[in-house]
């Protein structure tokens, strides 16, 4: 597959951090074809007007952050929008929609504006308001053209939304594209930052729209919906969210951990209501099958449990299961980081990475974890991404003489899962539910 020298690059600088990288995903990717297949028909039902869901559920290092960005690319590239966002214990409560909806909207991307595209959305919408108006015969030249504009506007608002848009979100708009009209840049900017959950608007900016206050957790979901309408009146075929490492829930307290999993039943509940919008959970499978987690809350766990029946796994239930790398499929990842390297000397780079040499770190890295593989990938790869510089860089070097595995680079989860004990420590509240409560 061909990629460019700046995705190339982006994969390897990434790697040697050990984090996943944003772009280029699909240079190898391996092994993954039933899931990947399962997410376009996924995208398939959000672009044909259907509200959907979907949880990637898999064990630490099965790949989860990989294929949640594959899915974001893949969208991204079918013509939707998306937006990428880790759960945070510290500033992402997930029974607080507010914090959802910010980081939801901040993290807004398309395959023309990667990460903050609120603005542009937006600007394609007037954009595409105002050429309907001067397709039914309104001239842009006369000085009533603006007014119709946003008046047009927020009636578009209204049908697209049943009327549930916020009536706040329709004054901003409008304040917006008039602030724009005017080269009043930086207050239209202030206002598109209380539109994207920001709570350090000034009152100034605020008064300009004749709106007071910030977006709270009551209204923050009808927001989001306006956004998803605006999204598709834009051009786009819907929204795509994915939402990664949901079990960072389970290291909050009880009970928030109990408000942050019913906030996702919530959510689960009303997918019909945002048409057009697939969202993407991750989680190990500690965060779906302990009473800790969605076993603990028995309506969330009775909607998206996970069915095995004899080795049988469809990849159409709510939960798609995220197999654990095996030393095939890291050998073919290996291969293909090998095959897209920018080697000064590609003759001598295969010369030395060799099949047989790819082998052996797999085996010492096998050897090294339990016979399990699938607990570090992060730290193979990144040691391999290591093998390929310095081989680059240095003439004499020989990685059969120096090639090992470094268990210091380990963070504490990839330590605690090598030594056979479990992703979190039980609870004594953990064999308990959570009560259902209505946020």
């Amino acid at each position: 597959m061909a990629i460019s020298e700046k995705d190339t690059e982006h994969i390897l600088e990434r790697l040697r951090s050990g984090t996943v990288p944003e772009r280029g995903l699909e240079a190898f990717a391996v092994g993954i074809d039933k899931q990947q297949t399962e997410i376009r028909r996924q995208l398939s039902l959000a672009a044909s007007g259907e509200g959907v869901f979907k949880f990637l559920r898999g064990g630490y290092g099965c790949g989860k952050t990989f294929m949640s960005r594959l899915a974001v690319l893949e969208a991204q590239e079918q013509g939707f929008a998306t937006s990428f966002v880790v759960v945070s214990d510290n500033d992402l409560h997930f029974y607080k929609f507010d914090d959802v909806y910010r980081k939801v909207v901040q993290e807004l991307g398309t395959s023309s504006c990667p990460r903050g595209a609120l603005s542009d959305i937006i600007d394609r919408w007037i954009a595409k308001v105002e050429d309907a108006l001067i397709a039914g015969g309104a001239d842009e030249e006369s000085e009533g053209f603006d007014a119709q504009v946003q008046q047009r506007m927020e009636e578009e608002l209204a049908s697209l939304t049943a009327g549930k848009a916020p009536e706040d979100m329709a004054r901003v708009l409008r304040a917006i594209f008039q602030l724009k009209q005017q080269g009043e840049v930086a207050e239209a900017s202030a206002l598109l930052a209380w539109l994207s959950g920001s709570e350090n608007v000034s009152a100034s900016a605020k008064k300009v729209a004749g709106i007071k206050g910030d977006i709270g957790s009551r209204e923050a979901l009808d927001y989001l919906q306006g956004i998803l309408e605006i999204t598709k009146a834009a051009g786009y075929k819907g929204l795509v969210i994915a939402i990664d490492e949901a079990e960072t829930i389970l290291r909050m307290r009880h009970d928030v951990r109990g408000k942050s999993l019913n906030g996702i039943r919530q959510i689960c509940d009303a997918a019909d209501r945002y048409r057009g919008l697939l969202w993407l959970f991750t989680g190990t499978s500690e965060f779906f099958d302990t009473q800790r987690g969605v076993a603990g809350l028995q309506p969330l766990y009775e909607r998206i449990k996970f069915q095995d029946e004899g080795g049988f796994v469809s990849t159409r239930q709510p939960q798609l299961e995220l197999k654990p790398f095996d030393a095939n499929r890291l050998k073919e990842v290996a291969l293909k980081l090998r095959e897209i390297y920018p080697a000064v000397d590609r003759h001598r780079l295969m010369n030395k990475v060799t099949v047989d040499f790819i082998d052996r770190l797999v085996a010492k890295t096998t050897q090294g974890f339990q016979g399990d593989v699938g607990v570090v990938p992060r730290q193979f790869l990144r040691q391999f991404v290591n093998v390929l510089d310095l081989t680059d860089e240095n003439e004499d070097y020989d990685p059969m003489v120096v090639a090992g595995f470094d268990r210091t680079a380990l963070n504490e989860i990839e330590q605690r899962l090598s030594a056979g004990l479990p992703y979190l420590d039980p609870e004594p509240e953990d064999d308990k539910g959570y009560s259902l409560v209505e946020f």
